[in-house]
């Protein structure tokens, strides 16, 4: 019988800091983090006792939370010197960021055998593409939602800037409706484009859609992806264990 424990996989990124709880290999909530103070780390660590944790980080933070949590569990810190369950042929292993080595990790362990699109929503839009012998390939990485909404806010005169709505039409009728049509549908058609040419290169093809900004998209698209919130942290945790 296999011993159940807690294993807490923490996500730093630019815009929100998130950790996911696992009891076994199950993923039973992902949480908003107070802040990148040890403080918030060591509720997190009373709270659940974890026996493993997990840090990846794309963020400066505080050294004294690696230390505590290695004091406090069985931690590991993500980086390129990670175990890893696919291979990066690239002379810059330290070039490829944490987040995208975590979602390599759950395309290999999730869909083994299988050419792998990852599309994640971050501060940017990262394509993340793992072939059917496990090789992370690289991708492409774009300006995210909001950075779109910002630029040109910040770089022009007299433009707004605006919250995303899922619900926008065709042809703005007005300054904000124009903003939004551009940004949404060129997202959209971003994706759908990006997913068309990889079907058209590799049978065998599935693509997944994850990160905080895909609820705006995942029901709006043409082709088939599959919509997964917790598939970073999965990755996470699939390192946790091989590198235990």
């Amino acid at each position: 019988m296999n011993v159940q424990y807690t294993t807490i996989c923490f996500d730093l990124g630019n815009t929100l800091l998130k950790y996911a709880v696992f009891y076994g290999d199950q993923c039973k909530g992902i949480f908003i983090l107070e802040n990148a103070g040890i403080e918030s780390f060591q509720k997190v660590l009373d709270k659940y006792t974890p026996q493993k944790t997990i840090l990846s980080s794309v963020v400066n933070h505080e050294k004294s939370i690696e230390t505590l949590l290695a004091e406090k569990s069985q931690f590991h810190k993500l980086s390129h010197e990670s175990k890893l369950p696919f291979t990066i042929p690239i002379a810059k292993k330290e070039t490829v960021g944490a987040d995208r080595l975590a979602l390599m990790s759950a395309a290999r362990t999730i869909y083994p055998g299988m050419h792998t699109l990852v599309i994640s929503f971050g501060s940017c839009i990262t394509y993340n593409f793992m072939n059917a012998s496990g090789v992370f390939l690289g991708g492409a990485i774009s300006p995210g939602m909001e950075m779109r909404f910002k630029a040109m806010h910040t770089f022009t005169a007299k433009l707004p800037l605006i919250n995303a709505n899922p619900i926008f039409p065709l042809i703005g009728y007005d300054t904000r409706t124009n903003l939004l049509s551009g940004v949404m549908l060129g997202i959209r058609g971003e994706i759908n484009y990006q997913v068309e040419l990889y079907e058209e290169r590799y049978s065998n093809f599935n693509a997944v859609l994850t990160g905080g900004d895909m609820r705006y998209f995942a029901s709006h698209l043409k082709k088939k992806i599959f919509a997964d919130p917790q598939f970073i942290y999965k990755g996470l945790y699939a390192i946790s264990e091989l590198n235990s």
